[in-house]
């Protein structure tokens, strides 16, 4: 383990970075080209934890092996990946994440359901695990059901929270007896002692350790909520990781040797995909909201005033999960965005078959379309989840003053104020291998709904988890890497905040380029536009926006900021906040393919599909 700490990050020319899926394996080869480190070239391989093969290095080699055909450049040898790189053989530093097996998967308890259970949930979450269930005393739920629960999901470790220091024990014990009561068995390694973290009431450390330490390896860190008005998570969370590697992964087939290969710890996917969009915020000094939208989760990060917060929607994805989306949504808030005749069953068996058959790609711009419909839900339930959880402390007394009255935000559930937004930003199968990046903005504004300025920004080849974990090791290549090869900039979405019922212009900007010309838009409500600007061409725009509008500066006052282009330029989105869609089916397909064309968004076959005269 001391090697960790003697990596000498000057001597460092070749990277090799892979991420274990629970699909693909992914290999992301990175060079040092002169002074600069470069993204080269890229395998990929099914993943083979699962039977037949058992062993994820098998996986991890053959999408290796791709890369070395790709470049000549020999990686492998018989002990696993060579180091260090030597002539046209071995890499410097090998780094690599994983969420092979469905990830981490964790139950976290507390005692009451929106404090101290709602804080471990978000330690928990953070760490980059999948959190299964919330047990807490005012669940709802009888003793004998949360056993059942408890001992049938079956997770990789428990965080257990509950009461502050020299509060509660009585109800923290109770919680402890029904784990152990329950005897969950771990998911992986049959033999081995479900790990779980207390980060209690430090009071009741004597009454844990007496009903859960001869049956589960039990680790006690310091409380999640020493007081009512303070979170305490980093502990927890470096808890977290440690028993993830030392507990499950060890146990996971292969992982044993892939620990051997690399002197860096294995990183779960979604923490390289959070670490990464903390970076960028720390970087920029800005406010992120970054989505990874995969097939069978969708995972929301939101970096807001130096507050980082990640969620993970278990049941919402775009192959496996799909039909959990078309649950959770129904059928009309996903056909509210097809702008063409489909009726409920025929896109229940679209969706029905892209879940049983998870691999497909869309064959239609139709079913491209239908795929990109359902990504919005999925991105819109996806961000009211985060919302949940990325809101103050309950429990905490706050003052008010007559001001509040006036300010309806003070009373919301989530601090987020989407107009102090600077950057949303997607990664992601879908997102990545959009034909067109206009069809990436349009799902991440449907999604989001950003309001004043905001820039967007996507993964050019899913490689963000890959950058995550390289940044805890050498930050400026992950920053180098990421801003030349993996950061697409789509553009700016000016957006003003408000309701677009009325007719009439929205807003008017007037663009100043650095060649010193001068470009002169307005926009009406209910409508989108797009406005010229190449990728790094910056520019100064002063917006106006009429009849109430917000873009920042206050109702109807005129924001001048620097702005950057980007593939899709500048996007003018006068649909108000939030976007409401007619009810009368031809006027919300002439909205839809309105909006569409504005983008350029969509080839001429799909307004051919939607009747052709609607434009």
């Amino acid at each position: 383990m001391t090697s960790k700490l003697r990596i000498n990050t000057d001597k460092i020319n070749i990277i090799l970075a892979t991420d274990c899926g629970s699909t693909t394996s992914k290999a992301r080869f990175f060079k040092k080209i002169g002074d600069e480190y470069r993204f080269v070239v890229s395998g990929e391989a099914p993943t083979t934890v699962e039977s037949p093969f058992e062993d994820v290095t098998l996986g991890v080699r053959n999408a290796v092996r791709e890369v070395e055909e790709l470049t000549g450049h020999k990686l492998l040898g018989s002990q696993g990946i060579i180091t260090p790189s030597k002539g046209n053989e071995g890499a410097d530093l090998y780094v690599t994440t994983s969420s092979a097996g469905g990830g981490l998967q964790m139950m976290v308890a507390g005692v009451v359901k929106t404090m101290t259970a709602e804080s471990a949930e978000r330690a928990a979450l953070g760490a980059g695990a999948i959190v299964m269930d919330v047990i807490a005393v005012d669940d709802g739920r009888r003793p004998y059901e949360k056993i059942e629960r408890i001992r049938y999901l079956r997770p990789d470790m428990i965080l257990m929270a509950g009461g502050t220091d020299g509060g509660t024990i009585t109800h923290v014990a109770e919680t402890a007896e029904l784990i152990e009561a329950a005897k969950p068995r771990p998911r992986l390694g049959a033999d081995f002692e479900l790990p779980i973290v207390f980060a209690g009431n430090k009071k009741a450390r004597t009454n844990i350790k007496e009903i859960l330490d001869e049956t589960f390896a039990l680790k006690i860190v310091e409380n999640l909520r020493p007081v009512l008005e303070m979170e305490n998570t980093e502990p927890a969370r470096n808890v977290i990781h440690e028993l993830f590697m030392e507990h499950v992964m060890s146990h996971a087939p292969g992982y044993d040797r892939l620990m051997k290969w690399t002197p860096i710890p294995i990183m779960p996917t979604p923490a390289g995909e959070g670490k990464m969009f903390q970076v960028i915020a720390e970087k920029y000094k800005i406010n992120v909201v970054g989505v990874g939208l995969g097939g069978a989760t969708t995972n929301v990060y939101s970096i807001y005033e130096n507050e980082f917060v990640r969620t993970v929607s278990a049941n919402l994805g775009m192959s496996y999960s799909i039909c959990n989306v078309l649950k959770e949504a129904g059928t009309q808030k996903i056909t509210r965005w097809i702008p063409f005749d489909i009726t409920e069953d025929d896109l229940r068996n679209r969706l029905y078959n892209k879940m049983i058959r998870p691999t497909t790609v869309p064959q239609s711009i139709g079913d491209l379309v239908i795929e990109h419909a359902v990504a919005r839900e999925a991105l819109r339930l996806g961000f009211a989840h985060h919302k949940l959880l990325a809101r103050p402390l309950r429990g905490v007394q706050r003052r008010r003053t007559i001001a509040d009255i006036f300010d309806q935000r003070s009373f919301e559930e989530t601090y987020i104020d989407m107009l102090k937004i600077n950057l949303v930003a997607g990664t992601g199968g879908l997102l990545s291998h959009a034909p067109r990046r206009a069809q990436s903005a349009l799902m991440l504004i449907d999604g989001f709904q950003p309001e004043g300025v905001t820039r967007l920004a996507q993964d050019s080849v899913f490689m963000m988890p890959h950058l995550g974990v390289l940044s805890t090791v050498h930050p400026e290549a992950a920053m180098e890497i990421f801003e030349k090869d993996c950061l697409i900039r789509i553009g700016v979405c000016i957006a003003p905040k408000g309701t677009a019922s009325k007719v009439g212009e929205a807003m008017e900007i007037v663009v100043h380029k650095s060649d010193n010309s001068v470009i002169e838009e307005r926009a009406e409500f209910g409508t989108m536009k797009r406005v010229q600007l190449e990728e790094g061409e910056k520019a100064k725009v002063e917006i106006t926006p009429f009849r109430g509008g917000d873009v920042g500066k206050g109702e109807g006052k005129t924001r001048t900021v620097e702005i950057e282009g980007g593939t899709v330029g500048i996007i003018l989105d006068a649909r108000g906040r939030p976007v409401i869609l007619p009810d009368d089916k031809n006027e919300r397909r002439k909205k839809l393919v309105g909006w569409f064309q504005a983008l350029d968004a969509y080839p001429e076959k799909l307004y051919e599909l939607c009747g052709g005269s609607l434009a």
